[in-house]
């Protein structure tokens, strides 16, 4: 629901993909004490049924067909509609333009950015019946700081997350006809596990980064409050 331009959190069905990652747990637990009717995705059942968090969960890999489908369809079964999707879900690797293999390569595009394509393209019909019965429906993806500026020695990630950035500024275009708000999100570097897991190579010393919680509570202030765009500069 929309108040005064702004969104209406409780009792809104989210769907949450990346739920047990480092964003995603924080995003899912603002969003549980603020009232959200969640659907968690996440890879791994036995991780999403530690995070404590109450709603929906999935468990399944959103690169493999019909899994994006069977996300909508497990949320909207459960909640009766969907008002918002989160995608949280990403990878990395390190390298230099000839360390990393095809297969690598391969697998940052499937992870970050065609998995997102995927299932945004199966939550529009619920997300244009939200908007239908008088809600405020978003799609959030995390493109992060190397979409503003890419950088060198994870130049195929960089790739992956501009590409990413870039689908959500055409598909916004095309969905606001729907009455469906795209936010794309580009915070720095953030203390996460996910460079302490990459699928190659091995993370650089990097400067300390932001706090998961921070972030994450700068995320969910910025779908309350119906923005669009959050630079780097946001955080």
């Amino acid at each position: 629901m929309t108040i005064a331009g702004m969104t209406d959190i409780t009792g809104a069905s989210i769907l949450v993909v990346g739920a047990t990652g480092g964003l995603g747990r924080e995003i899912s637990r603002l969003l549980a004490e603020r009232g959200a009717a969640l659907t968690l995705v996440a890879r791994d059942e036995g991780r999403l049924g530690a995070l404590g968090i109450p709603g929906t969960l999935v468990a399944g890999d959103v690169t493999r067909p019909g899994i994006p489908a069977h996300c909508v369809s497990s949320a909207v079964a459960a909640h009766g509609k969907l008002d918002g999707v989160i995608f949280a879900a990403g990878a990395v690797a390190f390298g230099s333009v000839t360390d990393l293999s095809d297969e690598v390569i391969e697998r940052l595009w499937q992870v970050n950015t065609r998995a997102w394509m995927s299932l945004l393209r199966e939550a529009t019909p619920a997300l244009t019946a939200s908007a239908q019965a008088g809600g405020s429906p978003f799609a959030m993806t995390l493109s992060g700081v190397v979409a503003e500026a890419p950088t060198a020695g994870i130049a195929a990630y960089s790739a992956v997350k501009s590409a990413l950035h870039a689908y959500g500024v055409a598909a916004g275009r095309e969905l606001r006809r729907a009455s469906i708000r795209l936010v794309d999100a580009r915070p720095g570097h953030t203390e996460t596990e996910l460079s302490q897991h990459p699928l190659a190579g091995a993370a650089p010393a990097f400067a300390p980064g932001l706090a998961p919680a921070a972030v994450a509570a700068r995320l969910v202030e910025a779908i309350a409050a119906d923005e669009k765009d959050l630079p780097s500069s946001s955080f």
